[in-house]
């Protein structure tokens, strides 16, 4: 009884806790100490102070904290004249050397198109009429200046919201600021590293393509694109949850597809309102109609050919970044008893094929029930040899056939989900230990 006191007081103290606070007066004021991260929380767009931005993206980001949050402060130099600014990006997920010689380097150092003397202002056009030289001058402006001639990078945004500046310093972008400008320069810049294009794992073919999706969603799409090799096929990006906010993309022939097919798949994707989204088999779960049903209704395949033929088929599929699947829909049923290789060899055989799937289709699911009828209940149909040799099998097990039946499709189970989640080491060694030669070592 001491031992479970002691274990009790441990782990579920009885005390309450204590709150140190004071009850105010009726006319005192209460001071709100979250009254800062409220307006923190508030800001929406882009402030024109350095200084400001500079403050709010530190309580945003924990930069006193988080060690791979570069801010990195510097003069920029434009037509002589110089503007405080910094760059925000996450190290890891940038390419250094792009940010060092395409970015920071055009925007620090002088050459001719930053030194500039004389007139700030730019001619547009120049014409001379009756020895009268007219002259169309536009004003200088700083923020196409940077866009236009200092930033040689083929993919610049310009941000006015901190929400899109932070999406996109997430994704493996770099956000310029520049004083006086209540905008940001969203760079793409992205050098994290990734996984290369292999051979499908679970979907393996003979005759076809050996090429699989991989973890970068725009790795997918150009492997899909480089099949397909049309200019109507579309690519559409959406952000799915509210605190991951996973970009996914929906894939479709416009000329081919469905519009109100492709209307009901937007519409399901930008009304799923989760947190995050981390894989395609969370997103499967939440896209089809009805997840209690046992029988699939979306297509996974890690097969860009396969996802290809689909999409001229006039199907749509969605992707998600991270996962190595693709999502197809709408499925039938005969689709999951077909394989890619079947558009690599002759209808004849790919047809036989198809026959034997769904006769092993159909012997895997009606033939445990069949045996537990024909034994247990209609005997007559077996022969009667086969039916003594039975019974004489059956005569030192103490378990009904149906039992029997139970148990062994559950070993079946059991040794796939041994054969799928036991790491390789442990199998290599096991059987190491088990096998004969091993044994006579061992005596």
């Amino acid at each position: 009884m001491k031992i479970a006191e002691n274990f009790k007081k441990i782990f579920f103290p009885s005390e309450e806790p204590t709150h140190h606070f004071t009850l105010p007066a009726n006319n005192e004021v209460v001071p709100n100490n979250n009254k800062v991260a409220d307006e923190v929380d508030d800001v929406k767009e882009i402030f024109p102070s350095i200084d400001v931005n500079i403050d709010y993206i530190k309580v945003k980001y924990n930069l006193l904290i988080n060690s791979d949050i570069m801010l990195r402060e510097f003069i920029l130099t434009a037509r002589n004249k110089q503007y405080r600014a910094f760059l925000l990006f996450i190290d890891g997920m940038v390419d250094i050397d792009l940010v060092n010689n395409y970015v920071l380097k055009p925007l620090m150092l002088k050459n001719s198109a930053n030194s500039f003397e004389g007139n700030q202002n730019q001619v547009v056009s120049e014409a001379v009429t009756n020895n009268i030289t007219v002259r169309k001058v536009k004003k200088f402006d700083i923020k196409e200046y940077i866009y236009n001639s200092l930033l040689p990078q083929n993919n610049v945004k310009i941000r006015t919201e901190f929400s899109d500046v932070f999406s996109s310093v997430n994704a493996g972008a770099c956000a310029l600021f520049v004083d006086t400008l209540n905008i940001a320069f969203d760079i793409d810049i992205k050098g994290f590293k990734s996984r290369s294009v292999a051979k499908p794992e679970n979907e393996v073919v003979i005759r076809g393509p050996q090429e699989a999706f991989v973890e970068n969603i725009r790795v997918n799409t150009t492997l899909i694109r480089r099949i397909v090799n049309n200019e109507n096929l579309i690519v559409e990006n959406l952000k799915i949850g509210n605190v991951s906010k996973t970009v996914c993309s929906l894939c479709y022939m416009k000329n081919i597809a469905n519009d109100d097919l492709v209307a009901e798949a937007r519409y399901r994707l930008n009304n799923i309102n989760i947190d995050y989204l981390v894989s395609s088999g969370q997103l499967e779960q939440l896209f089809e109609d009805n997840s209690k049903y046992s029988l699939p209704q979306v297509i996974a395949t890690e097969r860009p050919d396969k996802t290809a033929t689909h999409l001229l088929e006039g199907r749509i599929a969605v992707l998600v970044n991270g996962s190595p699947y693709a999502l197809i829909v709408p499925a039938v049923f005969i689709d999951f008893l077909e394989s890619p290789e079947d558009n690599n060899i002759k209808f004849q055989f790919a047809n036989l094929l198809k026959l034997i799937r769904i006769a092993s289709f159909l012997i895997t699911l009606l033939l445990p029930g069949i045996y537990v009828a024909i034994t247990s209940f209609h005997q007559e149909f077996i022969p009667t040899e086969l039916l003594f040799a039975i019974v004489a099998s059956r005569a030192s097990v103490p378990f009904s056939i149906i039992f029997e039946i139970i148990i062994m499709e559950l070993s079946f189970e059991l040794i796939r989900e041994a054969g799928l989640r036991v790491p390789s080491p442990v199998r290599s060694n096991n059987w190491y230990n088990w096998r004969p030669d091993n044994w006579s070592k061992c005596c």
